[in-house]
């Protein structure tokens, strides 16, 4: 993902107030490890309930705001996003309200996804040897894939009228 500065990051929100994007926390830019990431997604550190997720779509950063819905999930998910079955983390649903007329006559879309937004992280990890002869790092870049294709789904869809 390409380095964004705190102005592209604001004004990349398709689903949010231009009060939300002015009140919204932005993570610390410059510990952000831009090579490594698939798209930028942080909680906001004074309301837990919303998180950001911003991907490059069509070579341009689009972001979107969620909210944790609430009540517990009874089983342990799987993220929509990195379909990692090992995670080591907690999975929540989360809804984004859609962009433009929909979002304003209150259409959601919602998602399964890694608590902290991990999910560049976890598909980069190595995966175990499935059987002899087995390509880790074939599969690994393939889960690297899935992930982008993923996350550029939902925020296709959320941008979508």
């Amino acid at each position: 993902m390409h380095p964004l500065t705190e102005q592209q990051l604001r004004s990349s929100f398709v689903n949010a107030s231009q009060r939300e994007r002015k009140e919204l926390t932005i993570p610390d830019l410059a510990q952000v490890r831009w090579d490594d990431i698939d798209y930028l997604g942080w909680r906001d550190r004074k309301l837990p309930a919303l998180g950001y997720v911003v991907a490059e779509i069509d070579g341009e950063p689009v972001g979107v705001l969620l909210r944790q819905a609430e009540g517990r999930v009874r089983s342990r998910p799987q993220c929509s996003w990195c379909e990692d079955v090992h995670l080591p983390n907690e999975v929540l649903f989360f809804i984004a309200k859609r962009a433009g007329k929909a979002g304003r006559n209150g259409n959601t879309l919602g998602t399964l996804v890694c608590a902290e937004f991990q999910c560049s992280a976890n598909v980069r990890k190595r995966p175990p040897t499935a059987y002899v002869g087995f390509d880790v790092e074939a599969a690994r870049l393939a889960r690297i894939e899935a992930l982008r294709e993923h996350v550029d789904a939902f925020v296709r869809r959320v941008m979508a009228e």
